[in-house]
């Protein structure tokens, strides 16, 4: 009877061990996942490059005006592209349609200049919740009811001028010429108590997206570039939202930076297991150029150590090509982004197939 007894504890205490082995062998292995292998890396890489590039795809109807952001969705079997335009005074946000990703048609203003405003001169608007499944169907999402914008405000005249922070509009319409409706104080503003080393002076470009596995502990995640006192370079931050109304930040130190130049305006897609960060980096190295960064967790990130995806090469964008908006739509990779030239500020393209012929 003691032997078997003996037995029993004997069996129960490898079975308590295995566990515990278990339990560390799964823990080292979540913890493995922070970090994503190069070779990894070069897989994503593989499947998101775009070497052609196709050139101009969208200027504004008034040429002489700067554009910039693109942001792209779809809707009732038709793409469109909200876009920001500055003017001299500051920025505002415009709508854009196309049938087929290469032909672009404005539509007109959605968030516009002011009065008496703590965003009066600046409303550069991006569009919130748009699917980040690559290859789907790149649909918008909406949260009670409503259509989402987070956008770049301020009130002082000029190119990205003054103390710039982060509002929110929202529309019970995606795709109607109008305007959003926006709310009377900023999300988040480099004055906040809580507002972080690297972000105590401006706040640019917003990113919102719904992270359904939640791995913030949180549904919705915003990730935007920023610039501090004691940081003179801009840094990709995060900040998280359980309602899109009241955000609060994610972390003590950004989650991209270069500790020089600029990264920023991230846009995110989901490649199978592997979040995909397109970003654009500026001046720790010549000129503007987009890269990339990937990441099991959307927290966790790391940078891609190789070639540019986009860099300058043509005369359109023979100064930068730079802030990225990429999709995959029917085998073929699209890559959209601000190009900076002999034409001016205008919308371009590169493509993973050649598309010109």
């Amino acid at each position: 009877m003691h032997t078997f007894r003996l037995k029993n504890k004997f069996l129960l205490a490898w079975v308590a061990f295995g566990f515990i082995l278990l339990t560390c062998c799964n823990t080292r292995n979540t913890s493995s996942k922070k970090v994503v292998s190069q070779e990894t890396m070069k897989r994503v890489y593989s499947k998101i490059k775009t070497p052609y590039k196709y050139g101009i795809v969208f200027q504004h109807p008034d040429t002489l005006k700067k554009i910039d952001s693109p942001t792209i969705f779809r809707e009732n079997d038709a793409w469109y592209m909200t876009y920001i335009v500055f003017d001299g005074q500051g920025y505002e946000t415009w709508l854009a349609v196309s049938e087929d990703l290469l032909h672009w048609d404005s539509k007109g203003k959605l968030l516009s200049f002011t009065e008496n405003t703590w965003d009066a001169n600046q409303k550069a608007g991006y569009v919130s919740l748009i699917s980040t499944n690559w290859g789907g169907d790149y649909s918008v999402e909406k949260y009670q009811d409503k259509y989402w914008m987070t956008y770049l405000g301020g009130n002082t005249t000029g190119y990205e001028a003054g103390v710039l922070k982060i509002g929110l509009a929202n529309s019970t319409t995606l795709t109607e010429v109008h305007e959003w409706n926006t709310a009377s104080h900023p999300l988040l503003s480099p004055e906040d108590e809580d507002v972080r080393w690297f972000e105590n002076k401006t706040i640019y470009k917003s990113l919102v997206i719904r992270d359904s596995k939640k791995h913030t502990g949180h549904p919705f995640v915003m990730y935007y570039n920023a610039k501090g006192d004691t940081a003179k370079y801009e840094s990709i931050a995060m900040a998280v939202s359980d309602d899109m109304v009241a955000w609060k930040r994610y972390g003590e130190n950004p989650v991209i930076t270069r500790g020089k130049g600029i990264c920023g305006d991230a846009q995110i897609a989901k490649i199978d297991d592997i979040y995909v960060m397109f970003y654009f980096g500026a001046f720790w190295k010549p000129g503007a150029f987009e890269r990339f960064a990937c990441s099991y967790d959307l927290i966790n990130w790391t940078d891609w150590d190789g070639e540019d995806l986009l860099a300058p090469s043509e005369e359109y964008d023979k100064k930068y090509a730079h802030k990225p908006w990429v999709i995959k739509w029917k085998g073929v990779v699209y890559h959209f982004y601000n190009a900076v030239g002999d034409s001016g500020r205008v919308i371009a393209l590169a493509t993973s197939k050649d598309l010109s012929k």
